[in-house]
């Protein structure tokens, strides 16, 4: 089964994705913000990295920085409805997929499907 860990700053946002991706078969783990996210990566496998990028704490693009040196293989898709600004500056994120908010839940579950398609022709192991 796929593993994505989920931060998202808004409860009722994290709440609402972590159902949508676990009833379609995704196994969910969810947090608060990047720096609850790091020890999990750091003890888990994880095949995603779901994440904000604009959080309290630890933004998103750090997060997927430290998640891609734990485990290069990661994939990490943002969500995020501050695109634009989150990433100026010359930061530089981790090969990434981005979802701007907001979207529909479908859009959300064609992109993860999208992501893990070459493994399984669902999208899910």
């Amino acid at each position: 089964m796929i593993r994505i860990l989920l931060a998202e700053d808004d409860t009722s946002m994290r709440e609402y994705l972590q159902r949508a991706l676990t009833r379609v078969g995704y196994d969910v783990e969810a947090v608060g913000c990047g720096t609850e996210a790091v020890p999990l990566l750091e003890v888990g496998k994880y095949d995603l990295l779901l994440t904000d990028i604009v959080m309290p704490e630890m933004d998103g693009i750090e997060l997927a920085q430290k998640a891609s040196a734990v485990d290069p293989a990661i994939r990490v898709m943002f969500i995020t409805g501050f695109a634009a600004v989150a990433l100026q500056g010359g930061r530089t994120a981790p090969e990434a997929k981005l979802l701007s908010k907001p979207f529909h839940l479908k859009d959300l579950v064609a992109e993860v499907d999208r992501l893990f398609q070459t493994e399984d022709q669902h999208g899910r192991l």
